[in-house]
């Protein structure tokens, strides 16, 4: 029986890889397919209401305080990338979205908003609508891009075992072809006063812990201590927002990362008696935020006119779980979706492995916290309202003009 559950799980998880693959021929050249692979893909797959960008929810009008929010990153903030993809990470069938605005799947690893959802309505522009996900059409590309894509890391094969992904180099390539036909539509001058008054959020560098350090890929815990690789993690965000500001970026959110020792994956592997965190985990994460932290410290300064703030997801995070009933929070170390102990064995795949109620939970899946969970970080983000975890100032700081 239980061989037969198994069989069946994995065989959901293969059959998620290929239903959907309508704009795989925008990417044909980037990740080197032939066309008889797209073909025999698009061929055998049937359109998607997942893949439409989905509708944001009405507020004021009144002007936007930025004029576009990009977004780069990995599954914390994509909004359906690997929709588009061939991988094993894909957010594109229920019960992903089941909470979301339009109850459906959208591929964001979420029952419903991830944070920068919440925050693009703090700015008051639309969601942010994924690359592979829309025309290419200047115009629908105007108030932002989202780049994210889920497996992808800091190093470039990071995540690699799951299949396609667009990495952190990848996504900032995809950033200079914006930027590139926002210069070619509205010239050199317009161009650079769209980017430069425009925030920038990152959110990526778990998967190079997840599906690379801590699994030793190419015997890298024998090349790298934990603070070294720390650091060379750190120079190769510091240069990417270098190449940014060569192109007129100068807001830019950097997050850290979350506590991935509390995660229930790491729970189940692990072993934790009763939902305790894993600390040996969660003190790697701790250094890599603390580098990341001085990092664009000393950035900043270096950088003229620029605003770089550094958001600790690990402090925010953790408030939310040791002051859980104070947030409404009664499940801290479950998952409201999977299978096995903390249902952190098997990923979620079908709307039968989901609790009724995800939102008395931290965590929806293995790895990925609830929509509630979100609201409360991006809320942090916005304006420190239950924990300061941004430094050196909140992102309404930062685009909201000062009073004098």
């Amino acid at each position: 029986m239980a061989l037969n559950l198994v069989a069946c799980l994995i065989s959901l998880v293969i059959s998620s890889v290929f239903p959907q693959a309508r704009a795989l021929h925008h990417t044909q050249g980037f990740f080197g397919f032939t066309p008889n692979l797209v073909d025999f893909i698009s061929s055998t797959s049937s359109p998607s209401s997942s893949t439409s960008i989905p509708p944001t929810p009405s507020f004021p009008e009144t002007p936007p305080l930025v004029p576009a929010f990009f977004v780069i990153g990995d599954s914390s903030v994509d909004c359906g990338t690997n929709n588009f993809l061939v991988t094993l990470a894909r957010a594109d069938r229920l019960p992903y979205g089941r909470d979301f605005d339009t109850h459906r799947p959208t591929g964001r690893f979420c029952n419903g908003r991830i944070p920068v959802d919440y925050l693009a309505l703090r700015l008051g522009l639309p969601f942010v609508p994924s690359y592979l996900g829309q025309s290419g059409r200047v115009e629908d590309m105007l108030q932002g891009v989202n780049y994210a894509s889920a497996g992808a890391g800091i190093i470039f094969s990071s995540g690699s075992e799951l299949g396609q992904h667009v990495s952190l180099s990848q996504q900032i390539q995809q950033f200079t072809d914006t930027y590139q036909q926002f210069i070619l539509s509205m010239g050199e001058h317009g161009a650079a006063d769209l980017i430069s008054n425009s925030v920038v959020y990152i959110s990526i560098g778990i998967n190079d812990y997840i599906h690379f350090y801590l699994r030793n890929v190419s015997n890298v815990q024998n090349l790298f201590l934990p603070w070294s690789f720390n650091q060379f993690l750190a120079s190769i965000v510091r240069l990417e927002i270098k190449n940014l500001y060569t192109m007129n970026v100068r807001k830019v959110v950097v997050m850290g990362l979350a506590p991935i020792g509390c995660a229930p994956h790491y729970l189940s592997e692990y072993r934790s008696e009763n939902g305790e965190c894993i600390e040996v985990i969660n003190d790697i994460v701790r250094e890599f935020n603390f580098v990341m932290r001085y990092m664009i410290e000393q950035l900043g300064k270096e950088l003229r006119d620029s605003n770089i703030i550094f958001c600790d997801v690990f402090e925010g995070s953790m408030d939310i779980i040791k002051n859980h009933r104070r947030y409404g929070f009664n499940v801290t170390a479950d998952a409201c979706c999977g299978l096995g102990k903390y249902r952190g064995w098997l990923m979620c795949i079908s709307p039968e492995m989901a609790c009724s109620n995800a939102s008395n939970h931290i965590w929806w899946d293995q790895f990925h916290p609830t929509d509630a969970v979100n609201a409360i970080l991006a809320e942090n983000v916005w304006n420190g309202l239950h924990s300061n975890m941004c430094y050196p100032m909140n992102m309404e700081d930062m685009v909201v003009p000062k009073q004098k």
